[in-house]
């Protein structure tokens, strides 16, 4: 699970159209590579094998400002990871 730093004020809600997953990221921009199903290159690959195709399935949905309105998408985003399951946090 992707999470953002305490204390963070602004950051992007993705949700990857491959996966179905929803995360938060610092880095706001259009489209990105989903953390969970995207594929990362591998850089040890030899001169007869192709280099993966990375695709930008995940898009940004929402730009969430401010402290507590992270802070709140952030546990929104982990209950519904854990089922509800609150008493972990």
């Amino acid at each position: 699970m992707y999470y953002v730093p305490d204390g963070t004020e602004r950051c992007g809600f993705y949700e990857c159209s491959d996966c179905g997953s929803g995360f938060l990221s610092l880095k706001i921009v259009p489209a990105m590579v989903c953390p969970y199903c995207g594929e990362v290159p591998n850089m040890e690959i030899g001169p007869d094998d192709e280099m993966p195709e990375m695709t930008e399935s995940a898009k940004l949905i929402e730009v969430v400002e401010g402290k507590e309105n992270v802070e709140r998408m952030d546990v929104l985003l982990s209950l519904a990871i854990t089922g509800g399951d609150y008493e972990w946090l």
